[in-house]
């Protein structure tokens, strides 16, 4: 038996339309989480610093431009 990751009750795997959630609440309490940016995944930002740029390194825009 695995756990809800939103309430921590234990949730039965097999044959559970809501899986890895334990009922369609937990599952919509989780999107809504996510729809309100309460969750965030993070990022690193790829821009090249201004001595990279400097330096004559080639650069790509996000338009997949070639400066």
């Amino acid at each position: 038996m695995k756990k809800c990751p939103a309430c921590n009750k234990a949730v039965e795997w097999q044959d559970n339309p809501f899986r890895p959630f334990c009922s369609e609440r937990c599952k919509l309490l989780d999107f809504g989480h996510w729809a309100d940016e309460d969750y965030r995944v993070p990022a690193h930002d790829q821009r090249p610093s201004l001595e990279e740029t400097e330096q004559g390194e080639t650069i790509i825009d996000e338009r997949g431009t070639i400066n």
